[in-house]
């Protein structure tokens, strides 16, 4: 077969050359006209324990990096992690503005008034900015470029054309479809440490850093205060996973990214404003934004754990639901239309 025989609609060779996004094509040959074939060890002909799962396994951990460095040399990821890390700079920056004259911040705290969870504290102890930042960007901008990287994780590939040639060799759709996934949970943890590390560094420019008190009252070391903001910025992270699963799920339902990213980012725009509305309280236990804020719950001494594990347990359970559904619609996905 020819170079041309199987070359892409965009002239690039689909099979044995780099996609049109830039990434090496699934099942790529070794050499010049070479089409895509079973990976090594896995043909009819080949003996039980022949190095198959090895092989399978190194071209997973391929797909997984390929995508993951997708994922983060994109100007639009670089552009949402960049507007991450100003939030806190503002923050910062206007608490310090506010208070230049012997003012106070307005008292904010866990359960709203005033402002985000913990400004108060900001002057006189910087970390607290890290705990302040994290409440502020919670209910939207985390999860909205979360939703904005989940939903085009699929959605994308099909408007790009790419889609069907990452299916060419036996990647898998389950494959390809968990690699997607991971990729959207590594950029949830990594936005959420843009946000903590932008303002403990802001915090430790601008305000005093020393010991922590507790919501409860108590005092902890500034060692004890960071390992509880490192917990906190997980906790977070890990709130997000229900997000991605939604966003994955909608990003299987059309061929247009930006579809895919406003809807996703509709739907979390509506589940806050449900979660608002007092009137709804008997469905605000069952949406994923409910126990966002629980984390403040690791600033008591002792700590609360009912909500964090609600909260938990609920991420888990819409990433198994809307992780499953995604599964199941990408499966039955026409690739080709």
């Amino acid at each position: 077969m020819s170079r041309a025989e199987v070359a892409g609609p965009d002239g690039r060779a689909g099979a044995e050359t780099d996609g049109p996004d830039g990434r090496a094509a699934a099942g790529a040959g070794t050499g010049p006209g070479t089409r895509p074939g079973p990976e090594p060890g896995t043909g009819p002909g080949s003996a039980p324990g022949s190095g198959g799962r090895p092989v399978r396994l190194a071209w997973t951990f391929g797909l997984l990096r390929s995508e993951l460095s997708l994922t983060f040399r994109r100007w639009r990821t670089l552009a949402l992690l960049a507007v991450l890390a100003a939030v806190p700079v503002l923050v910062g920056v206007a608490v310090r503005i506010e208070t230049s004259d012997g003012g106070s911040v307005g008292g904010g705290g866990p359960d709203g008034g005033g402002g985000p969870a913990f400004i108060a504290q900001v002057t006189n102890n910087g970390l607290f900015l890290v705990f302040t930042a994290l409440a502020a960007t919670l209910p939207f901008f985390l999860p909205m470029a979360i939703g904005v990287v989940s939903g085009d994780a699929i959605a994308g590939e099909a408007s790009a054309g790419t889609l069907r040639y990452l299916l060419v060799a036996p990647a898998g759709r389950t494959r390809l479809l968990l690699a997607k996934y991971a990729s959207t949970l590594a950029f949830c943890l990594v936005a959420t440490l843009v946000v903590a590390t932008s303002a403990l560094a802001v915090g430790a420019l601008l305000f005093p850093l020393g010991e922590v008190t507790t919501i409860s009252g108590t005092r902890i070391g500034f060692t004890d205060g960071l390992l509880r903001a490192l917990l906190i910025a997980l906790v977070v992270a890990a709130s997000l996973i229900g997000v991605a699963a939604l966003g994955l799920f909608v990003s299987t339902l059309t061929s247009s990214g930006i579809a895919a990213m406003a809807t996703t980012v509709g739907l979390l725009i509506t589940v806050q404003i449900v979660d608002q509305i007092p009137q709804l309280h008997a469905v605000h236990p069952y949406l994923f934004s409910h126990y966002w804020l629980s984390f403040a719950d690791l600033m008591r001494e002792p700590v609360y754990w009912d909500d964090l594990v609600k909260n938990l347990g609920l991420q888990a359970l819409y990433a198994g639901v809307f992780g499953s559904a995604a599964w199941a619609r990408f499966g039955a996905k026409d690739i080709a239309s």
